[in-house]
């Protein structure tokens, strides 16, 4: 049997958590690339294969994202209190077999349910990955999760790439087999989940990074901590970035420029190659706490710029069109790229170490209600004219200040200990 190369084993070594750690990036890839083949056509498996019309589509996926809000809290709480591979495996099944009850009925009311429910354990996800992060990956949590956050882009890009395949066949059942494909990643993903040890107990990971090293009584959770809920709701508002890249982008091309539609596409492709480039590269400028908050300055000036240039794509001229939304897509892929970046950091080192789970799960609800308001708002931006962009750009740069503002104190706070100390090393099982 052939050994691993000494190149290749230096660059497994280079990825933080040990060998376990590893396995969970294995597992991201592929639930990604399932996800992939399905999220792309739920709304077109809904019309053509169980015959919902649209505005009962829009009233399910509406119902089902307000309820899978609660999904990120609620897996904070259970992480905090049972081991969290089994949570993490719990929900993995959970969304599988939501997903398949929906081969069983085209009633609508049921439909909606299952949704629903699936929901849940989606938007738990990646709460409890987080979690698993700052756990198994100690001092490089941010590094972990950027080469994370790197292969759930590649496995986007798989799954988009298996399910444009699939439906050039121009076949309703096509449909079906890619909600089964799905399945079967989530089955998949279960069984390699297994396979990891449980991380470190909160004690016993890093919690070095924390914003503060002062003794403090233990923590009443996130739900009174005033400058933690803040934190939280500045976030759901930079967490932007996302709809206005993954919805406004395509619509404002569409019904407010002169460039061509064959753009779409091209755009979301250099969004993803520039993630997958860029990421792990700057994930070290928010190693440290201090160093995440530093980033919301030029998370400001990215947001200035994005919005600007997709008021100007509107001027007039498909040139000028094309060039402005280059632009907007790469100053908005990285913010958000920073925002990430930043995000991961602070939303652990502003939990306390007895608290993570909750705390954490506490945030994932900044994400998910963005999910759920943002395209409602990036319309309203849109249907509000071109100028409208440079004042959204305003608002997102009034709630980086605000957020800088907020947590200066628990984070910039000199203790005996710097946020700066040595890595935790995980063993490897």
């Amino acid at each position: 049997m052939s050994r691993p190369s000494s190149w290749h084993r230096t660059a497994l070594d280079r990825i933080p958590g040990g060998r376990d750690g590893r396995r969970m990036l294995v597992v991201s890839i592929v639930d990604k690339t399932g996800t992939g083949l399905w999220a792309g056509c739920t709304a077109l498996y809904f019309t053509y294969v169980s015959g919902l019309s649209l505005a009962q589509v829009g009233l399910l996926m509406t119902v089902s994202g307000g309820v899978g809000i609660a999904g990120a809290p609620l897996a904070g709480l259970l992480a905090d209190r049972f081991p969290l591979v089994r949570v993490i495996v719990a929900t993995q099944l959970m969304r599988g077999a939501a997903l398949l009850a929906l081969l069983t009925t085209d009633h609508f009311l049921l439909l909606t349910f299952y949704s629903a429910l699936g929901a849940l354990p989606d938007r738990a996800g990646s709460v409890l990955i987080k979690l698993y992060a700052a756990r198994q990956a100690g001092a490089d949590r941010v590094r972990y999760q950027a080469i994370q956050r790197t292969t759930v882009n590649i496995g986007w890009s798989l799954g988009g790439i298996g399910a444009a395949a699939a439906l050039a066949s121009g076949s309703d059942r096509a449909y079906t087999y890619l909600l089964i494909g799905n399945v079967l990643s989530y089955l998949a993903i279960a069984v390699l989940t297994l396979r990891c040890a449980e991380p470190p107990a909160p004690a016993r990971a890093d919690t070095t990074a924390t914003a503060t090293d002062a003794p403090r009584p233990k923590s009443a959770g996130p739900w009174r901590d005033r400058t933690f809920l803040g934190y939280t709701a500045t976030d759901a508002a930079l967490f932007l970035d996302d709809t206005i890249l993954q919805v406004a982008v395509p619509l404002w091309l569409v019904h407010a420029t002169d460039a061509p539609v064959g753009l779409v596409p091209l755009l979301l492709v250099l969004n993803t190659v520039l993630v997958v480039l860029f990421q792990v590269p700057l994930a070290r400028f928010g190693a440290t706490a201090r160093a995440a908050r530093r980033l919301l300055v030029p998370l400001s000036g990215l947001f200035v710029a994005g919005t600007l240039a997709l008021a100007a794509s509107a001027a007039g001229g498909r040139a000028l069109a094309t060039a402005a939304l280059v632009v907007a897509v790469v100053a908005l892929t990285f913010a958000e790229i920073i925002h990430a970046t930043s995000s991961w950091e602070l939303s652990v080192a502003l939990a306390p170490a007895d608290a993570q789970g909750a705390y954490l799960g506490a945030h994932g609800l900044a994400q998910s209600t963005q999910r759920f308001a943002g395209p409602l708002l990036v319309t309203g931006v849109m249907t509000a004219g071109p100028l409208a962009w440079p004042v959204l750009g305003l608002a997102l740069v009034g709630a980086a200040a605000a957020q800088h503002r907020l947590i200066r104190d628990r984070v910039e706070k000199p203790t005996p200990s710097s946020l700066s100390v040595a890595k935790v090393t995980v063993s490897e099982h």
